[in-house]
């Protein structure tokens, strides 16, 4: 099969497991019936292969929940079975497209699952078979086969009603697995995570990453053809917590880059924050008493929940601790709260874990000066011995200036760009801006935070950090 260039395999319907928060629809039902009618095996008639069984209508938002949550199972399933990437990729896209044209009208399928895998292995098999010489089809059909499909129906299909039997696991979590198998880089994990898993379209992610279409269709491809060999199946146990480790952190860098952009004009890129949400859900649900899983999807719902104060009536940042603590999402820090301390309590505490302590004790606060700062410098004392990332060694800095006084968090910030010379981030400049104002070095500070300006790509923190150099000028 050929790779793909731009813009191939995003042909399903506009808002088909889009980017999740944006409000797009799956499309109703679509008029012309001949379009379903080709998606139908030849030789079989509509009501044995994909009638759905339930003749209850669903709503376009419940539709899309559904298709999204199944997309990256389905993909699993094809995966593990045939083992071919791409087309089961394609295949998948195929399925959704007529699920997506059926549902709205006929009503939702008893066993979705099974229904889209079904329509998808036949889709991809006709595809496979189309592809080969006649001479080469039954070597071809034969290696793809599993043994066990001798003697059992495949995945969706057999007796078992019209749905037939669904796979036995959800293949999700094997899926996060292979997008981030250690051959890959960084940049090709959070791409193929997004692509497989998320469901969002290539030219979606070409957007979050401010690349060029044809850019990010190389890179996905590039990704795909490094796993293509990969077997599909969970780590073995010795190798298991490393890879799951793997899996998180790219998901926490999807959140980050959502929360946070690292460049462009918005501050945050809310469908990427909420698709690494609904991800780490996923995983969760299928490794509760994952102390690691549940950490990181409590930081992430507290950090979120902050989200309507980050910014003003046009766009610009507001720091933490001006910001009106009366907009903050207090259903969702109810759930952080109670995700951070069911964390805690399920084993020994990670980096995760202590991040989603930490994120509590701001959210909890009423007001900025409520904020209990020894506790968090505490438990960010913890987090620097277990890891090396400077961005934990930045917050317990601010939190020793803050417990401390201004003066002794700009000796840590001083300490910690000596060590970094040559590696400098503008988050340095930032800190030590904001700790040299609050010390009354006013010019020191004006100079440091037009140099964090400088050095960042994001213009809304470029404007912010701006206005406050302005706001000291004599």
């Amino acid at each position: 099969m050929r790779e793909p260039g731009a813009g191939d395999r995003d042909r399903r319907p506009r808002g088909t497991l889009s980017a999740a928060g944006r409000g797009a629809r799956v499309p109703g039902a679509h008029p012309d019936h001949r379009r379903r009618d080709r998606l139908i095996r030849p030789g079989a008639t509509r009501s044995d292969q994909e009638r759905p069984l339930r003749a209850d209508r669903t709503s376009d938002d419940d539709i899309e929940d559904l298709l999204r949550r199944h997309a990256p199972q389905v993909l699993g399933a094809l995966v593990r079975r045939y083992g071919h990437f791409d087309p089961a990729e394609d295949a998948v896209q195929e399925a959704l497209i007529a699920a997506a044209g059926q549902w709205p009208e006929d009503g939702v399928p008893e066993n979705p699952r099974g229904w889209l895998i079904r329509v998808a292995s036949r889709r991809l098999t006709d595809r496979l078979r189309s592809d080969e010489a006649r001479r080469r089809r039954e070597e071809t059909v034969a290696a793809l086969t599993p043994a066990d499909a001798f003697v059992a129906p495949p995945p969706g299909e057999g007796p078992t009603g019209l749905g037939g039997r669904a796979p036995s696991e959800d293949d999700t979590l094997t899926l996060l697995f292979l997008c981030c198998h250690p051959s890959l880089s960084p940049a090709a994990q959070i791409a193929l995570t997004l692509r497989a898993v998320g469901g969002l379209t290539t030219a979606e992610i070409a957007r979050a990453h401010l690349v060029e279409e044809a850019t990010m269709a190389q890179r996905i491809s590039r990704a795909k053809r490094a796993v293509r060999g990969a077997e599909f199946r969970r780590p073995e146990p010795e190798d298991r917590d490393r890879r799951l480790a793997a899996v998180l952190q790219v998901l926490y860098l999807i959140f980050n880059e959502g929360y946070t952009a690292t460049a462009g004009p918005e501050l945050h890129r809310t469908d990427l924050a909420r698709e690494a949400i609904r991800l780490t859900r996923s995983v969760r649900r299928l490794l509760p008493h994952e102390g690691r899983v549940t950490g990181l999807l409590a930081l992430m719902v507290l950090t979120e929940a902050r989200t309507p104060a980050r910014t003003g009536p046009d766009g610009e940042l507001i720091p933490l601790d001006e910001q009106d603590r009366a907009l903050w999402d207090r259903t969702a820090i109810a759930e952080g709260t109670a995700l951070a301390e069911e964390a805690l309590a399920q084993g020994p505490a990670g980096d995760y874990q202590l991040q989603a302590a930490i994120a509590a004790l701001h959210d909890e606060a009423g007001r900025a000066e409520d904020t209990d700062w020894p506790q968090i410098l505490a438990l960010y004392e913890l987090l620097v011995h277990r890891t090396p990332d400077p961005a934990a060694a930045l917050g317990r800095a601010v939190a020793v200036a803050m417990v401390h006084g201004p003066r002794a968090g700009l000796a840590e910030v001083d300490a910690l760009a000596g060590a970094r010379e040559g590696r400098r981030h503008y988050r340095l400049d930032a800190v030590r801006a904001h700790l040299l104002e609050r010390a009354g070095e006013l010019d020191a500070a004006r100079v440091a935070y037009r140099a964090a300006a400088d050095g960042t790509l994001s213009e809304p923190e470029a404007r912010y950090l701006r206005m406050r150099a302005d706001r000291l000028a004599p």
